[in-house]
């Protein structure tokens, strides 16, 4: 695909496997099964398509915690599974992909699952053209929270520490990632969730559609990347 603008990071905001699973009159986690194999298809051809890093939000920090618990333990199989199947691919091997997995998940999770998910990382360790990074039981404002805890931290043992915008990236858990150029949310509602990314997301391009995730594929893809292409990038005000 040859487009004037091409973006460096996209990240994903997957709405409605519920409301898929409804439509289709399945279960809640049958919605969530059908999400997880457009996951792998959609991070599959963003990477083919020449994007170096994609994230993917796939479990906020209050779905975690407010959800019905059998839904919730269904979403981290799911999860866990999924991810699995991703960085044992020949696919990822081969495009040079690193999985990295952020959010409170450590924090949350049971130890098996904890477990599960740092194995992942660890097979993937190795990839340095690409990077996939999954976000469990992640919320933006809880990030920016403790970033702040963080560099109070630092700022207590060295008075004198200058506090400016390089420091805050440092203090985030999205430390090592670029800025994301593109936000892609699916399912129709076209707003911002928990502080997203917020810092990362501070000069990104947003691209809303009404295709539910287990729907979105490599057509919707390919338009939002068209979309992204027309636009003129703007920073600041």
């Amino acid at each position: 695909m040859k487009l004037k603008n091409f973006p460096n990071h996209i990240a994903v905001i997957p709405d409605g496997n519920r409301r898929w699973a409804a439509a289709h009159r399945k279960l809640p986690w049958e919605g969530h099964a059908a999400g997880a194999k457009t996951f792998e298809r959609v991070a599959h051809e963003a990477f083919k398509l020449g994007v170096p890093y994609f994230t993917f939000w796939a479990l906020s920090e209050d779905n975690f915690l407010k959800r019905e618990k059998r839904e919730v333990a269904f979403l981290m199989k799911i999860i866990a599974q999924g991810a699995k199947e991703i960085a044992t691919s020949t696919w990822v091997r081969d495009m040079g992909v690193r999985v990295r997995i952020l959010g409170r998940w450590r924090d949350l999770l049971r130890e098996k699952e904890v477990r599960a998910l740092e194995k992942i990382e660890d097979a993937t360790r190795s990839g340095t053209e690409r990077t996939l990074t999954i976000l469990v039981a992640y919320n933006g404002t809880t990030e920016m929270v403790q970033a702040v805890r963080n560099i109070a931290e630092l700022a207590r043992m060295s008075p004198d520490l200058e506090i400016n915008g390089a420091l805050v990236k440092k203090a985030l858990m999205t430390a090592t990632l670029p800025p994301v150029d593109l936000v892609i949310r699916t399912g129709g509602e076209p707003h911002w969730s928990a502080g997203f990314m917020m810092w990362d997301t501070a000069e990104s391009h947003f691209y809303f559609t009404k295709t539910l995730w287990p729907d979105f594929g490599a057509k919707e893809l390919g338009k939002a990347l068209r979309d992204y292409s027309r636009r003129e990038r703007r920073f600041g005000t």
